[in-house]
């Protein structure tokens, strides 16, 4: 119930430009750059989070600070590649800073020390210092008020499957486990390929208007949907004949519609193998 609500508050509040630093290679970066630091799954995704809210909050604070050229195109242009020149300047800077504070969240045995920070970062000649590394960090801090502890996808995913065992699903625990991070992290990696599938499946129709693309950014964000999509594409994959009873019982705990989740798992499933053969 805890995450249930969480999840509609967020998506109550979501911005218009939600999923714009979740790009994949933006989310391979974060990915390489946890497994090279040996940190636990849940700090990747809370990563990627963290620093798609903070970049967002920090373009609406930069392009806000510039609104008096807001009058004049030639100042609108000028003032916007001022604020993307200052973006890309500080980018890795501030992944860095993502995954150092996602790693501390985590409360794993490995966590990211200034030391080793600094040493990445100077792996790809920048040349940072410890006191700027620390005011990064302070920096994602402040602007999102100290609130960055949220629930990731992977929370959703364990609890559910949780929850399927407790109401006497018979299912192979550690195996599915596994497989549904795996999928976890193929969807992060390959989002906008399935979301698009999945919104042209619901609206039945291959050119999608923008008013539809915009009234689907709460289905992209809706961690839940994507957590009960997760488990049913790995139901299908690794037990198909639990398949149909486990959908059921994601219905019953989550209220998604067996056909949202039968949608979601079939734009997985053919991303995955590649095809356009429904």
């Amino acid at each position: 119930i805890h995450l249930a609500t969480e999840n509609e508050q967020y998506l109550s509040e979501l911005p218009e430009q939600a999923g714009c630093f979740k790009e994949t290679r933006i989310v391979e970066f974060i990915f390489l750059l946890s497994e090279k630091w040996h940190l636990d799954q849940s700090t990747r995704y809370q990563a990627v989070e963290l620093l798609e809210r903070f970049m967002i909050k920090e373009v609406e604070q930069m392009c806000g600070n510039r609104g008096n050229a807001k009058g004049r195109d030639q100042g609108q242009r000028s003032s916007w590649s001022s604020v993307r020149d200052q973006i890309a300047n500080t980018f890795v800077l501030r992944l860095v800073s993502c995954v150092q504070l996602a790693s501390k969240l985590s409360l794993h045995y490995t966590r990211v020390t200034s030391e080793t920070a600094l040493k990445f970062l100077q792996s790809l000649k920048y040349s940072y210092t410890k006191q700027e590394l620390l005011e990064s960090e302070l920096a994602v801090l402040t602007t999102l008020r100290f609130h960055i502890n949220v629930s990731t996808p992977l929370a959703y995913v364990e609890l559910l499957l949780e929850v399927l065992g407790y109401n006497g699903c018979l299912l192979p625990v550690k195996p599915l486990h596994q497989l549904c991070v795996e999928l976890l992290d193929f969807c992060y990696l390959t989002r906008e390929t399935i979301y698009d599938t999945l919104l042209k499946t619901a609206i039945e129709n291959s050119t999608p208007s923008k008013l539809q693309i915009a009234k689907f950014l709460t289905v992209k964000e809706d961690f839940m949907l994507l957590a009960v999509g997760v488990i049913s594409t790995g139901v299908f994959i690794l037990s198909p004949g639990h398949w149909e009873q486990v959908v059921e019982h994601l219905n019953c705990i989550t209220g998604i519609t067996p056909q949202s989740i039968l949608e979601f798992s079939y734009a997985v499933v053919r991303r995955i193998v590649g095809s356009t053969t429904p």
